[in-house]
């Protein structure tokens, strides 16, 4: 009897088809085959003309989903009908979450299979795993399904209604989400916070202190029995101490002052009060799909797009279990093979006493899955999987997490010293670990870089009440309040889940649509709105503030949660959704006349007395002067938290006035500008007129700011690219120059192609050496901010050119690579089987073809023709 396996990609498949028999042929469908129409030429004919039709839901009926399968899925759905007539069963094995439930319910209405069919779930592609699933298999569950489809449902009625108006009222391009536009606010109401902070200042001293040769350090914290005011203490919107607070607020000459007195070698420092309290830490629950991208991003510096990307694959080549889940539970085996793990690694003794169970307290939790874990009874080390790069950091934090999870609780001992000196009081604290317990495997990472990890031990010496001490050192130190911390993508994850908006495994691609639609820019680590942002929330807040509510859109959560256990039907809730009173068709149709373009546009920041608006090329200035309206256009890289006063008049006068001119080229006499354009500041030679169209132009590198170019740094920006000398192996030029994404050298070998480097933070742009630039082209090419991919194997130098002919691994599978030329392995070939003979017979077959020109060259008609037609 054979059997067809349908997966979702190629890399599950292949670990799959290792723990079948042969009889069972595993395919893989690539993702989704259906969906709702992408584009107006995707809709079905038969619907064109419907008013409805661009939204591809037919909600005149029931809000039915108009199906299509897009053109780069019409040869995986033949390919599938193809073996699945050659087959006696047929065995969806997709995801067991709602989107992989969907997948195959959508399989069974493409394929109309005739065989019987089962429906085969797991949580880890392990060969127990598979053997258990296969005989458990069960029906497809139809409400999943219509939980999935009613998701989809809502987000293209959402965006495809709210988007349109974006275009008509701010700008083409825009996008609204259901998700989406509520993290995007949550950005912009941070920022909010931040442009309207007051700063405070005060002032405090810090001593160095002595005991026995031992030295540690303390903080003032009272005067004659007062409070010295501390940053809590301030109010954000005043930038002064709170009206309740009854604290001393010193100034720097108080400061100095007090310094200067207790510096009196005659003075004594004693201690008032040692206090002592034991602390118990236990470790975090295993992973859920949130806290990963979370830790990821925290402690690894991973976007949660690329840690769900690298889970994926980590889970498809069977290293750990399902990596779209809520849970917080391990099952029996998983416990006894951390436990196991704890034995080997750590010891007996740090072994929690009793086995840890975990139970999911998150909101609007769903799928029974387990938590994020190795996969198996049997945890490989990070090490014995052989994993490199960014799969081998995930990995380890996947295990230590898991691991940690069944040590034992670390014992802590926080100790709190007061001492006198005069009327003065300084405070000391201490952390003492007395048992690490599971701080030995892993320690949970923060949101805020300045806490101190529970892992680093503050020590002091052992104080005893009325122990003197010698004072080493005084110092004066100045405060100033910080304003709240922008959110990091592991904080914005965090902040969504506890509000329960959106599904965690949908964070990730939320994430990244804010990024590329220019809602936000990245900052380190920090998500920083744009202008753009800013005017789309205004909007949304005025005119639907119900849509970008996060207890609005926590409750669409729960109801789809209830559409998933059967509790609420789909239809009703969809019609009340959109055609409810306060529905959102209901809402768009009353409400679009109210919306005045000219104020949509318009950005008002608390900090400028100045009309910023959003127009077909982004964010620009409006000022009236004498009368007429004056616009300059703001740079893409700056954001409403980096325009100052000074930077409008600046833009402004560049406008009016024209650029600021540095001095004249010494060669040929022509003066240099330095201007600041859509994408920063740069330098320019010389004007733009009719003979010289596009002067020569350099972008400042980030490390020069525009009030430091002088007459020689414009020289050096414009001489660019420099040639800095030869390479010794292949005598061939090195030169250094700026680009898009900042100064790079380059090895350029004419026909042979060109290396390429960027430079690092210290170097130089404008005196980097030979030696530098070659030491540079020595490291490991990067690609994206990672490393250049490894190849799996390595064939050999193609005969022809000497270039080297590699094996690598893909999304689609395992290819042949040739320069551009890239090959699929067939599945009777596998990665030990190919040779570069092999290679090079499948290469030969694949030889780029350059395109024809296809385009009929139309001679113009000549008037003299036309008249004649006329005629």
């Amino acid at each position: 009897m054979s059997t067809l396996v349908i997966v979702e990609s190629p890399t599950k498949a292949r670990t799959i088809r290792n723990f079948l028999p042969n009889e069972y042929q595993v395919e893989a469908s690539m993702g989704h085959v259906r969906d709702l129409p992408a584009s107006a030429s995707e809709i079905p004919a038969s619907y064109k003309g419907k008013n409805w039709a661009n939204l591809g839901v037919n909600i005149e009926n029931n809000f039915d989903p108009i199906y299509v399968i897009p053109k780069d899925k019409k040869k995986v759905v033949q390919g599938l009908k193809i073996a699945l007539k050659n087959v006696d069963e047929l065995i969806l094995a997709t995801d067991e979450d709602r989107e992989g439930e969907s997948i195959s319910w959508h399989l069974l209405q493409i394929l109309k299979p005739k065989v019987p069919i089962k429906r085969m779930v797991f949580h880890e592609i392990t060969r127990d795993a598979i053997k258990k699933s296969l005989n458990n298999c069960r029906d497809i569950n139809e409400n999943l399904v219509h939980a999935q489809e009613t998701r989809r449902i809502l987000d293209r009625l959402y965006g495809y209604t709210l988007s349109p108006l974006l275009w008509k009222k701010i700008a083409w391009g825009l996008s609204a989400g259901r998700v989406q536009s509520v993290a995007v606010r949550l950005l912009v109401q941070k920022e909010q916070e931040r442009l309207s902070f007051e700063s405070g200042e005060y002032w405090n001293l810090k001593v160095l202190l002595e005991k026995e040769k031992f030295f540690f350090e303390a903080k003032l914290i009272s005067i004659s029995g007062k409070k010295v005011a501390v940053g809590s203490d301030f109010d954000s919107k005043t930038g002064k101490v709170s009206h309740n607070r009854n604290v001393i607020l010193l100034n720097e000459q108080e400061a100095n002052i007090l310094k200067e007195k207790l510096e009196d070698e005659t003075k004594l420092w004693n201690i008032a009060k040692v206090e002592e309290k034991q602390v118990n830490n236990k470790p975090s629950p295993p992973f859920t799909t949130s806290t990963l991208q979370q830790e990821s991003n925290r402690k690894l510096g991973i976007s949660a797009r690329d840690t769900m990307r690298t889970a994926q694959k980590l889970y498809e080549e069977g290293y750990i279990t399902y990596m779209r889940t809520d849970s917080v539970n391990l099952s029996s085996e998983a416990i006894n093979a951390a436990r196991a793990c704890v034995t080997q690694k750590y010891g007996e003794e740090f072994l929690s006493p009793r086995p840890r169970k975990y139970t999911t307290t998150s909101k609007g939790a769903q799928e029974a899955h387990e938590a994020i874990r190795p996969a198996g009874n049997n945890f490989l080390t990070p090490k014995e999987t052989e994993l490199s790069d960014q799969a081998f950091s995930l990995y380890d934090l996947i295990w230590k997490r898991t691991v940690a999870c069944q040590m034992a609780d670390a014992k802590l001992t926080q100790i709190s010293v007061v001492i006198e000196v005069d009327n003065a009081e300084f405070r000391a604290y201490g952390k003492r670990i007395d048992f690490p317990g599971f701080f030995r495997a892993y320690v949970e990472g923060s949101d805020n870089p300045e806490t101190v990890l529970e892992s680093q031990e503050i020590i002091l010496p052992y104080l005893q009440e009325r122990d003197q001490l010698k004072c080493e050192k005084i110092d004066v130190l100045d405060h100033k309040t910080q304003p709240p911390a922008r959110y990091t993508e592991a904080s914005l994850v965090k902040v969504l889940e506890k509000e329960g908006i959106g599904r965690p495994s949908t964070y990730a691609s939320i994430i990244g649509t804010i990024r590329d639609r220019g809602y936000s820019q990245m900052r380190s680590k920090a998500l920083v709105p744009t202008f753009t942002a800013f005017a789309v929330v205004s909007l949304l807040e005025t005119y639907f503030p119900d849509l970008v509510d996060t207890t609005f859109t926590s409750t669409m959560e729960q109801a789809l949660d209830e559409i998933a256990t059967g509790e609420v039907q789909r239809v009703p809730y969809l019609e009340q959704f959109y055609f409810g009173d306060k529905g959102l068709d209901t809402q768009v149709k009353v409400r679009t006349d109210e919306i005045n373009p000219n104020l949509a546009k318009a950005i008002n920041l608390n900090n400028l007395d100045t009309t910023i608006k959003i127009g077909k090329f982004g964010p620009y200035i409006e000022v009236e002067q004498d009368g007429k309206i004056i616009t300059a256009s703001i740079p893409t890289n700056l954001t409403p938290s980096d325009l100052n006063i000074d930077q409008v008049i600046k833009l402004l006068k560049q406008k009016t006035e024209g650029p600021e001119k540095i001095g004249l080229h010494p060669e040929t006499g022509e003066p240099i500008y330095l201007l600041i354009g859509s994408y920063g500041p740069y330098v320019q030679l010389g004007e733009i007129t009719e003979e010289n169209k596009k002067p020569k132009r350099t972008s400042l590198p980030k490390n020069i700011n525009p009030e430091d170019v002088n007459l020689e740094i414009a020289l050096g920006l414009l001489a660019l690219p420099l040639l800095l000398g030869t390479h010794p192996d292949t005598q061939a030029n090195i030169k250094v120059n700026i680009g898009r994404f900042g100064p790079y050298v380059v090895h350029d070998q004419g026909k042979k192609g060109k290396d390429y480097r960027s430079l690092k933070k210290e170097d130089d742009l404008l005196t980097i050496s030979l030696d530098r630039a070659l030491e540079l082209l020595s490291q490991p090419k990067l690609m994206r901010g990672r490393k250049a991919k490894k190849p799996l194997k390595e064939l050999g130098l193609h005969p022809e050119d000497s270039e080297p002919i590699n094996i690598y691994e893909g999304p689609y599978g395992i290819y042949i690579n040739h320069k551009k030329i890239n090959v699929g392995l067939s599945e009777k070939e596998t990665v030990d089987s190919i040779t570069l003979e092999k290679a090079l017979k499948l290469l030969s077959k694949k030889t780029p073809v350059k395109k024809k020109n296809t385009r009929k060259t139309v001679k113009k008609k000549t008037t003299a023709t036309k008249k004649r037609k006329k005629d």
